[in-house]
């Protein structure tokens, strides 16, 4: 493995994601070289995990065991985001078959849910039903997600009990807090601190652990090794699943025992779409990602990003503006595939992208009342975390896995140590209701018994001429697929390696609210044409923390993003 950085600054900001707590980030930098690897390299939001699945790696496990090592440790390791009690999506690769498999792990309402769930009694939503209460708990789709992956598509090298018994042996024995971890648990103490069973284990003294204390998570490491020996039937029978239940329906929800024996994963095929010479691929709904991602690309290929030039006025211009578009659809098309008939292939077209494109004014924003009067109908959540594999093989899993919320609802299942997921605020509480995020939604994505919530979650893989070159995704709520977007036309429009497109000040825009939201470090110069041509721009903190593996000249370069602390990219 080889590290080389060129000098950069850090500089501490707070994250104020709408909806969740401030968390402390460090900020781009303006240069800096990836890791390098020949053989394999994992890239993650955590280095204890990231080096947990490299040993994987190295012990002869291909990319979906490696992962399976890795998705344990996070749950112990980055209790905000990695969990066991949460849900998400996994791409796996498989290089000698030449195809990919989507893994939808997404929770899923329980089968009491009704679509007035989150209303008061005047029909109005109520954030604080699904953000705050066991109503806004989903049956957790991250073990079932993990092992069915390990059953499937794994090497046969290692059992899972071989998988799950590093991040038991973290749990159990206790790990030093570092100052990532320590930074993040005062944004918290208001949710952790209301519920005595999570209090107990991240503020023991009734004070936030700090750096250099030791979180130790005895019940955790008991679940882990109920999973190792008895796998998915062990978290979704049993003690465990009675323990989880009853924490849900003591905060108000309505899952039953029933709800976590049906839990079922669902594998999908994977959204396809090209953008200049490269093929894409993501993650179908319930992810609204991949569909955004490919409808985005459709858009911006017919302008010349390249010879506009990187974060320049224009540039940012034409992808706030296609943006603005894809996230009105989002809002307005999208749910739960499996209940839900939405125009997908209308959305990711061709033709439906030509009359997009022809709707965006190279001189003026559009607001956003008149993007949404617009007749263009096609023909047919930020702590998260994402992590990105490749093997020696050329095996590859792009995975991005979430509680919502930091720290999901703040509720530990007594006697379980699984922080629960407060995610069905993904869901549309009511027609044009926004979640947490500022997204809003209508019927196609309303709660219902078994539904999965949309998602923003966007794993993603890019290949050129057939073969694999950039696996990557983010955490960051609803501005995931812009970051995700963004990564690959700094790689493919800009020519930066995979650190400096990492590193790039970010720009979104999601429709409602109507505002271009730029991170610090654009020019001052830049934001001025922008305000010139109509936009309002807000500047925010860093957001996002993608993790990418880019191939080059037959190396794998890995970058872990520096806008959170303690991630790594680690390769041999």
């Amino acid at each position: 493995m080889k590290r080389l950085i060129l000098f950069f600054a850090l500089i501490l900001t707070p994250l104020a994601g709408a909806g969740q707590e401030a968390a402390p980030i460090i900020a781009y930098a303006p240069r800096v070289l990836p890791t390098q690897a020949r053989h394999a390299m994992v890239a993650a939001q955590e280095a204890e995990a990231a080096r947990i699945g490299l040993d994987v790696l190295k012990r002869g496990g291909n990319a979906v065991d490696a992962a399976v090592a890795i998705g344990f440790a996070l749950a112990v390791t980055l209790p905000r985001a990695g969990n066991l009690g949460g849900g998400g999506f996994m791409l796996a690769h498989d290089a000698a078959a030449g195809r990919t498999v989507a893994i939808d792990f997404r929770e899923t309402a329980p089968a009491a849910a009704t679509r007035d769930m989150f209303l008061n009694a005047d029909g109005r939503a109520d954030p604080g039903k699904s953000r705050s209460s066991g109503l806004g708990v989903g049956v957790p789709g991250t073990v079932a997600g993990l092992l069915h992956a390990l059953e499937r598509y794994g090497s046969g090298r290692f059992s899972r009990a071989d998988l799950i018994a590093p991040a038991a042996a973290l749990a159990r024995d206790g790990l030093i807090v570092g100052q990532d971890l320590a930074d993040s648990l005062p944004f918290a103490l208001a949710r952790l601190g209301r519920h005595p069973s999570s209090a107990k284990i991240f503020l023991p003294s009734g004070a936030p652990l700090r750096e250099g204390d030791r979180l130790v998570q005895r019940d955790l490491a008991a679940t882990l090794e109920t999973i190792a020996r008895e796998g998915a039937r062990g978290f979704y029978h049993g003690p465990v699943a009675e323990r989880i239940v009853a924490a849900v329906r003591a905060a108000g929800g309505r899952m039953t025992l029933d709800d976590m024996k049906a839990y079922r994963i669902v594998e999908r095929e994977p959204l396809r779409g090209s953008y200049r010479g490269r093929d894409i691929v993501a993650m179908p709904p319930p992810s609204a990602g991949g569909v955004h991602l490919v409808q985005l690309f459709n858009v911006l290929e017919g302008f010349p990003l390249a010879a506009l030039g990187q974060n320049a006025a224009e540039t940012i211009h034409l992808m706030a503006e296609a943006m603005k578009l894809a996230y009105a659809d989002r809002a307005k098309f999208l749910g739960d595939p499996d209940h839900v008939k939405a125009p997908v292939a209308g959305i990711v077209s061709r033709p439906y992208a030509e009359r997009l494109r022809g709707l965006i004014e190279a001189g003026r924003a559009r607001p956003a009342q008149e993007v949404l009067s617009l007749d263009r109908a096609p023909p047919e959540s930020e702590q998260t975390t994402h992590f990105s594999v490749v093997d020696a093989q050329g095996n590859a899993v792009s995975l991005t896995t979430t509680l919502n919320f930091s720290y999901g609802l703040g509720l530990v299942a007594e006697g379980t140590g699984v922080l629960l997921n407060n995610e069905l605020d993904d869901f549309a509480a009511a027609p044009g209701a926004a979640n947490a995020y500022g997204l809003t939604g209508g019927e196609a994505n309303a709660p219902g018994p078994g539904r999965r919530p949309l998602s923003s979650m966007t794993p993603t893989l890019v290949f050129k001429d057939g073969a694999l070159e950039l696996v990557t995704g983010s955490p960051g709520g609803s501005r995931i697929i812009t970051i995700v977007l963004q990564m690959i036309s700094n790689i493919v429009d800009h020519g930066l390696n995979v650190a400096e497109a990492t590193v790039a000040p970010r720009v979104h825009h999601q429709w409602l609210p109507d505002e271009l939201q730029v991170e610090r470090g654009l020019s001052p110069d830049t934001i001025r044409l922008l305000e010139a041509k109509g936009h309002r721009v807000v500047e925010r903190n860093a957001f996002g923390s993608a993790q990418s593996i880019h191939r080059v000249d037959g190396l794998w370069q890995g970058a872990a993003d520096t806008r959170q602390r303690g991630g790594a990219a680690l390769g041999y």
